[in-house]
């Protein structure tokens, strides 16, 4: 096998080592839980929480970031496609890996400005060019 080849990253999308609080809620279900987003892409994220979900399950979710001296936030509908046991100091959790089914065009702008940093002066240029 070719080494160059076997070490190729199998993701579409670039993704962004961040550290980001989350809201989110299984669909169908009311209650809120918090998360934290350690990386992100065009095509999903990895999150670490604390209630155990099984893997095929569609959560709505909440990512929060500052833009321009305010908290402002992007939402999707995710679904989790692998996930793993997590350990924080004394706390037991879990990772999951997420997969975007749905977002709004205003979100994905959004998600866009967070992965290349932009300012909000940017926003209104890149919504223009949309």
């Amino acid at each position: 096998m070719n080494r160059s080849s076997a070490n190729k990253e199998k993701r579409r999308c670039p993704r962004a080592l961040i550290d980001l609080p989350a809201d989110f809620r299984i669909t169908d279900n009311l209650n809120v839980v918090p998360g934290l987003v350690r990386n992100v892409s065009g095509g999903g994220l990895l999150i670490q929480t604390f209630p155990d979900m099984p893997i095929g399950t569609k959560i709505n979710i909440k990512v929060f970031f500052s833009k321009d001296f305010e908290v402002a936030n992007f939402r999707g509908v995710a679904e989790i496609v692998w996930k793993d046991n997590y350990l924080w100091d004394d706390w037991e959790g879990y990772q999951y890996g997420l997969k975007f089914i749905h977002m709004s065009n205003e979100d994905c702008l959004k998600l866009t400005l967070v992965l290349y940093g932009q300012s909000n002066s940017d926003t209104k240029e890149a919504r223009d060019e949309v």
